[in-house]
């Protein structure tokens, strides 16, 4: 009696000394360097890619006298830890059912899985996205995300507000973090700017299920457009200021870099923020940006205005 294995991190069947991710149904392109020599089995069959990938954040495996596989996967889960430079931080953790993410049109962004970790003392608060490799920062202000029906987001403005289009709970702003599999392009300026149209729309046009929870985009407008340092790595920029049918519209920003770890896929960063009193301070993406770090690395600099420096 076979069982197909749960999706996580295995010893790549190509290339025994890596460890590659499993969907649960095919391999992706991530890749990572173990720090031991993994104990959990290859899943069968050959190495391929997959459609898409399941959101997952850990795999636990144990061997005893033999190879003993025992996987606990906890799926979406973010875990944020918040030191206000008074008592202890307090951690927060969510968990949603995993589902297949589809490719994203243009760019071809599918889901990351991303996770969190509460901060040590003395340092900001961060979520940690663990399959791109990188920490973001949790600004002041913003939560870990609770009830969201949008796919890897890693941070929202608390609270909710009913939407001024059609029915349903907005929400003042949200960033999402995703990994590009499904497009062979490189190019950070080509992904964002490919990708700025689609973001937009998701953020203010049509919802998951074909509502118009602000009546559409009538009109968008160019801000800003740059290259940036993000992780040590080089980024561009995209934002957008759009305006809706009904309430304030809102600034949309695609920003794309290239991951530090595995096959170093590119990874996109979304911002969508409602504009006027109620929307987070516009600045907050600049912070976000500024304060990406490679996983285990909190002096690696980068962001707006940095000075940009070979991708590799």
């Amino acid at each position: 009696m076979s069982m197909t294995p749960p999706p996580g991190w295995y010893r790549d069947p190509s290339y025994p000394l890596v460890e590659r991710w499993w969907d649960g149904t095919a391999w992706t392109d991530h890749r990572r360097q173990p720090e031991t020599l993994p104990l959990s089995l290859a899943p069968p069959g050959p190495p391929g890619r997959g459609p898409g990938r399941a959101r997952a954040l850990a795999l636990v495996a144990a061997g005893t006298a033999g190879v003993v596989l025992v996987a606990a996967i906890v799926t979406g889960v973010l875990v944020l830890g918040r030191n206000d430079g008074g008592g202890g931080g307090a951690a927060a953790a969510r968990t949603t059912p995993s589902t297949p993410s589809a490719a994203l049109s243009p760019t071809g962004a599918s889901s990351a899985a991303p996770s969190s970790a509460a901060p040590t003392s003395g340092t900001p608060s961060v979520v940690l996205d663990e399959l791109n490799g990188i920490t973001l920062p949790l600004p002041k202000g913003w939560v870990a995300p609770s009830n969201v029906t949008e796919d890897d987001v890693v941070m929202t403005t608390p609270g909710t507000y009913d939407c001024p289009g059609d029915p349903g709970l907005c929400r003042h702003g949200r960033v999402v973090s995703r990994t590009v599999t499904a497009n062979a392009e490189r190019s950070p300026k080509a992904l964002a700017e490919q990708d700025i149209e689609d973001a937009a729309n998701t953020a203010y046009d049509r919802d998951v299920l074909g509502g118009r929870p602000y009546r559409g985009i009538t009109s968008h407008r160019l801000l800003k457009a740059g290259s940036v340092a993000v992780a040590g790595r080089a980024g561009y920029l995209v934002r957008w200021r759009v305006r809706t049918g009904v309430g304030p519209g809102g600034y949309v920003e695609s920003l794309a870099f290239a991951s530090s770890v595995g096959s170093e896929s590119p990874v996109i960063v979304r911002f969508a923020f409602d504009a006027g009193a109620e929307g987070p301070p516009l600045a907050d993406m600049d912070r976000i940006t500024e304060g990406i770090r490679p996983m285990g690395d909190t002096d690696t600099g980068g962001g707006v205005g940095s000075s940009i420096g070979p991708s590799r």
